[in-house]
């Protein structure tokens, strides 16, 4: 596995309520394949057996270090068919970074325009910096408007590992994000590949993501995966 990409913000703890290890448990993972930094973007109400917000009041108990690996909270918070998120303002200014993702269990598909309104809607949030897997067209997206958004609204777009492990079930998703990668360097829209990983095992996992972006000799300066500082300063941390 390449170590090239040294962070990954997107990974769930059993918080998530369908995930199977414990923050601790993610951090020795992400220490022993020499991630450096690492998000808990644990799903927010709307996904079954999530956590009650109450959670993100109390994130300061949480070590900023682990296993020698830097922390961060974030959320990935569900896009509604309201164009809303699924969590309160309230507990989102307790993250260091939101997530905007569409979720089949808390929506249903309106059609690529209006699907693209409604995420445009939530990337529109301060704390929105990323989008989770803009790739289904279960629920499709116009991809020339998501990306122009993401331009617009300091958001970076995400290369979800997962989606292309799971690419049976996340309809035409290589298609779509090499539709999307390319408009991101078109645009210099930067980009985020996550493990999106819900066991310790899955942490720092980017192997499909990696062989994609290397075939389309996608340019590095726009991932933000390569440098911790990048990523940081992305997000205001």
């Amino acid at each position: 596995m390449s170590r090239k990409f040294i962070l990954d913000i997107h990974t769930h703890t059993i918080a998530s309520g369908h995930a199977y290890g414990t923050i601790r448990e993610m951090a020795q993972a992400a220490a022993e394949v020499g991630i450096k930094l690492l998000g808990f973007a644990e799903h927010a109400p709307g996904i079954p057996g999530s956590i009650d917000p109450f959670y993100y009041k109390n994130l300061m108990v949480i070590p900023r270090k682990i296993y020698g690996v830097e922390i961060l909270h974030g959320c990935e918070i569900n896009v509604l068919n309201n164009g809303a998120l699924s969590l309160d303002q309230e507990y989102i200014d307790k993250l260091d970074y939101g997530i905007a993702g569409v979720h089949q269990q808390c929506y249903k598909n309106v059609g690529r325009e209006q699907n693209t309104d409604n995420v445009l809607s939530c990337m529109q949030n301060d704390k929105i910096f990323f989008v989770s897997h803009p790739d289904d067209d279960r629920n499709p997206l116009d991809y020339e408007r998501l990306v122009q958004g993401a331009k617009d609204y300091h958001v970076a777009l995400e290369v979800n590992n997962s989606s292309l492990v799971k690419k049976d079930k996340r309809l035409n998703c290589y298609e779509n994000y090499t539709t999307m990668l390319k408009l991101c360097e078109k645009l210099s829209v930067p980009i985020i590949v996550s493990s999106d990983a819900h066991d310790p095992s899955g942490v720092g996992e980017f192997t499909l993501a990696e062989k994609l972006l290397t075939d389309l000799n996608f340019n590095e300066d726009l991932i933000l995966n390569i440098s911790v500082d990048r990523l940081k300063n992305f997000i205001g941390v």
